[in-house]
């Protein structure tokens, strides 16, 4: 479904798969919703190693809006997500790892 090349991670709720992608408007929400003022401290934040799980939640919410989804953070909360905190955790990184490289 998703397509890593144009930066995409497949997210699954409740058994049914979202494609997300952290498009420039997700990023401007992703910067809101954890009140970084630019890229450069967002990115600072991430591969600092601290992050939470409100980080996460935060991530994926704006990964997901980007690829279309219509939810929130509040959906989200109450979601089933494929592999629990882990899962959530990995489809995060993937997210911030394509959306900052360059496909091969």
């Amino acid at each position: 479904m998703a397509n890593p090349l144009a930066g995409e991670v497949t997210v699954t709720l409740d058994g049914v798969p979202h494609r997300a992608k952290l498009t420039l408007g997700a990023l401007a929400e992703l910067e809101d919703a954890l009140g970084e003022d630019s890229l450069t401290a967002l990115i600072a934040r991430f591969e600092g190693g601290a992050v939470s799980s409100r980080d996460v939640l935060a991530l994926l919410t704006a990964g997901l809006r980007g690829g279309g989804w219509q939810g929130g953070r509040a959906e989200l909360l109450t979601a089933d997500l494929a592999g629990g905190p882990l899962g959530a955790a990995r489809a995060a990184a993937q997210l911030l790892a394509r959306a900052f490289s360059v496909p091969a």
